[in-house]
């Protein structure tokens, strides 16, 4: 399936047919755009991360403020997008820990392959964290305002980049894998 054959050569038309519904967009993108199916197999099951299609998503809701085009009922569907930066971010505030088998796999720069069960679980637990921060913040203000995946995502990424040099220091490792759903 192309842009071309099926929107007019517009993902403007992608956006549309979506009818403001975030998870009808994550679908029409990872149906119609194979580049976007971040999926795997764990332990006999299929996960899906869709890092990229809902980076996409997410780009429109901010860039449009959640108005118009930009605008989707359901964002808070949308999950932290799990890449190899942001739980850097998380084991310098320690929501996450790795094990010491992981640690040592990681400190010693091992590219694991994409769909590697240590990749997995790494990707598989920033997005559990991810919903659980989105929940923690949510009871900490106001009830009415919504903390969604995209926010929290926004201010890891960002962090992790303001404080790259003391992450660094601190030998918070990351985990390194080639494909092209990064």
């Amino acid at each position: 399936a192309s842009l071309l054959e099926n929107f007019e050569g517009s993902f403007k038309n992608c956006i549309k047919q979506a009818n403001n519904s975030a998870v009808t967009l994550l679908k029409i993108i990872t149906d119609n755009f194979k580049c976007f199916r971040d999926c795997a197999i764990y332990k006999g099951n299929e996960v899906t991360f869709y890092k990229r299609a809902q980076i996409l998503i997410g780009d429109i809701w901010a860039c449009y403020r959640n108005k118009g085009e930009g605008h989707f009922n359901d964002i808070d569907e949308i999950t932290l997008f799990a890449d190899y930066r942001i739980p850097q971010t998380l084991l310098y505030y320690n929501v996450l820990k790795y094990s010491d088998e992981l640690l040592k796999v990681l400190n010693n720069d091992k590219i694991l392959e994409n769909g590697d069960e240590m990749e997995i679980e790494i990707r598989g637990c920033e997005i559990e964290a991810g919903t659980l921060l989105c929940d923690y913040i949510q009871q900490k203000i106001n009830p009415d305002k919504t903390v969604n995946a995209v926010v929290i995502d926004h201010f890891l990424w960002d962090f992790r980049r303001k404080h790259a040099k003391e992450i660094v220091e601190k030998k918070l490792p990351f985990h390194k894998v080639f494909c092209v759903y990064y």
